[in-house]
């Protein structure tokens, strides 16, 4: 029986065999790789890289398709909203180190899962995720453009993030009404040392009012902090570079 996309779960199905073969060429799968993927939908792209990797990890919220799924003899599936899996619980169990992630991510809801990953970082080799275009462009933006912002400095800090793909509406059934992408996300091999709560405190606090000057936010945090150092306030957030956000979180945390 024809399965029938779930708006509440911001289902968009793709079927464009020439995107599937361009997606699973740019991920890479090998053999024996520990992967894990976020909503597999109907297996368009689970079934490709299965048959690469051997065995599959799903993470799969909706119930039918996840029965359908578990009828795959070759499929490790969790039945689960992907905002509750622990990924380093799940790499812990893997044969091999490194958790390579990849899926289709409801765009309601990408922002909060890639926030969710960045907690478990560590166990990630790579990952590889179709996003609406516009947020993996905010993703990779540099200082002083429209598309940098919170999004971006939260994440750039720890990848090295790429576009590689672009991907019309017309790939998926039904078609969003938004073009799509594939970013590819490597963690830095030596990060900052710093704590990622008070970095995303800071983050969030400059980007509260991303209109006005930074003294008229960061401004009183940084009095709170004690922060006596060099770092000028007379900036908008959009103009900071990541490098300066991360030195400013290393100096005001405890």
């Amino acid at each position: 029986m024809k399965h029938i996309a779930r708006k509440r779960f911001g289902q968009h199905f793709l079927t464009d065999g020439g995107i599937i073969e361009a997606i699973v060429k740019a991920i890479a799968p090998e053999p024996g790789d520990a992967m894990v993927e976020i909503g597999p939908g109907l297996a368009a792209l689970t079934q490709p890289l299965v048959e690469r990797v051997g065995r599959l990890t799903v993470i799969e919220l909706d119930r039918d398709l996840a029965l359908r799924l578990r009828a795959h003899g070759s499929l490790d599936v969790i039945e689960s909203d992907v905002l509750k899996v622990d990924f380093t619980a799940l790499a812990h169990r893997q044969a091999v180190p490194g958790l390579r992630v990849v899926g289709n991510l409801p765009y309601n809801i990408s922002t909060p899962i890639l926030f969710h990953l960045l907690d478990h970082v560590g166990v990630v080799k790579d990952q590889h995720f179709m996003l609406q275009k516009e947020v993996i462009d905010r993703m990779v933006a540099q200082p002083a453009t429209s598309d940098y912002s919170r999004l971006s400095v939260m994440l750039q800090w720890r990848y090295a993030m790429d576009n590689v793909l672009f991907v019309p509406p017309e790939s998926f059934d039904p078609p969003p009404r938004v073009d799509s992408a594939i970013v590819r996300m490597l963690p830095l091999a030596d990060p900052p040392d710093i704590d990622l709560a008070h970095y995303g405190g800071l983050v969030q606090t400059a980007f509260s009012q991303r209109r006005k000057i930074l003294r008229n936010t960061l401004g009183r945090w940084l009095d709170e902090k004690g922060f006596t150092g060099d770092f000028d306030l007379q900036r908008r957030a959009e103009e900071v570079p990541v490098s300066e956000y991360v030195s400013l979180a290393k100096s005001t945390q405890a």
